[in-house]
């Protein structure tokens, strides 16, 4: 690894052990199971494994890349390429995770992994949330759309690509249990502001 790829990938991992240890403090604030996969609809069963794909790998291949040896044979390798796109993408992974990590932390006790009807805490529609319904997953795409850039190549495109059917799968699957949980206020809330941002509904 270069030294931008190299400091690309540990933002990456910072990131991680950000979200675990956001998610840990959460359940503790919020006296209640956050991981709601398990509880929720089983449709979330697809969602949850994609993610759970597209972050290991985007943790595994980073470093197996290396041990692979020659990456002719990857018709993406160098598409794109240079120290301009190894910048953008650096840039890119360094506000995704910002954005990710300062939306989660906005959330405090409310914060969730997955959802089920009458667990997902209060509404949270202020700070990041006045701006996207899902900032969270706004900033992890581009911060997979990063990772992308700096480490192009078919496998970490076929992460990325995990992660964002992931987030799409998702969401759709969270707008129906809080407009369950929350009623005319979340309707509202959907009203006011756009599901990634207010410009891109």
């Amino acid at each position: 690894m270069t030294a931008l790829e190299s400091v690309s990938y540990l933002l990456f991992v910072v990131y991680l052990l950000s979200f675990f240890g956001l998610s840990a403090v959460a359940a503790r604030q919020a006296g209640r199971p956050i991981w709601l996969f398990n509880a929720g609809p089983a449709s979330q069963t697809l969602p949850a494994t994609l993610f759970r794909i597209a972050f290991a790998g985007a943790a595994l291949w980073p470093l197996a890349r290396g041990l692979v040896g020659d990456m002719a044979a990857d018709p993406v390798h160098d598409v794109p390429d240079g120290v301009a796109a190894d910048i953008v993408g650096h840039l890119m992974v360094a506000v995704g995770a910002c954005v990710a990590v300062a939306s989660q932390m906005h959330m405090g006790a409310s914060w969730r992994v997955g959802a089920a009807e009458r667990q997902t805490g209060a509404l949270v529609d202020d700070g990041p949330f006045a701006v996207s319904r899902n900032p969270v997953f706004v900033g992890q795409m581009l911060l997979f759309a990063g990772l992308f850039l700096v480490f192009p190549g078919l496998v970490q495109g076929a992460l990325t690509l995990a992660l964002i059917v992931a987030v799409v799968l998702q969401v759709r699957i969270e707008e129906q249990v809080l407009a369950a949980t929350f009623g005319s206020a979340y309707a509202d809330y959907r009203r006011r502001v756009g599901r990634w941002i207010w410009v891109w509904r």
